[in-house]
């Protein structure tokens, strides 16, 4: 959890291109940032209780593989959004490779999926309100990216959803 604050925090930020970042914004998420670790280490901290087998259960087994797969897709959608702009670039392309393939929100899918996963291997309510609140506020952004990419662009392959593979 705090490597994923630290790569969002501090790594990413310098490995955009284009547009300048408002300084509302990351004062904010900041906050809010600060805030979620706050719950969700002091619940994992002081409140959760777990047998000693944990480490084998179906849920955190199942929970961890969800949220490294949903890790590694979100940093190589990174990965490739990144590549899309020259230095200096600002105008919008057309993301290609991964699971771009199949959604326009990859990167959002791949948070998406850390989340829950996250969620999943602790079984906690504050992982799942976080994992929820994620989904509200990205799910839609998804949404509104692949509605301007398929009125921007005449090419842009119809066969692609905004956030879930083959379904949404």
């Amino acid at each position: 959890l705090c490597f994923l604050i630290y790569l969002r925090t501090f790594v990413y930020p310098f490995l955009t291109r284009g547009r300048p970042f408002p300084l509302q914004l990351l004062f904010f998420g900041t906050l809010f940032c600060i805030y979620n670790g706050f719950l969700q280490g002091y619940y994992l901290i002081y409140c959760a209780e777990y047998p000693n087998d944990w480490c084998t259960d179906i849920r955190f087994t199942s929970g961890l593989l969800l949220f490294l797969l949903g890790m590694g897709i979100n940093i190589h959608s990174d990965l490739l959004l990144r590549q899309l702009r020259k230095p200096g670039e600002v105008t919008y392309k057309i993301p290609q490779g991964g699971l771009f393939t199949y959604v326009s929100g990859a990167n959002y899918f791949g948070e998406i999926m850390e989340w829950f996963g996250f969620a999943i291997a602790t079984w906690s309510l504050p992982a799942f309100a976080f994992a929820f609140f994620t989904l509200c506020c990205i799910g839609p952004r998804a949404y509104h990216h692949h509605r301007y990419y398929l009125k921007t662009f005449m090419d842009y392959p119809k066969s692609r959803k905004a956030l879930i593979p083959f379904v949404f």
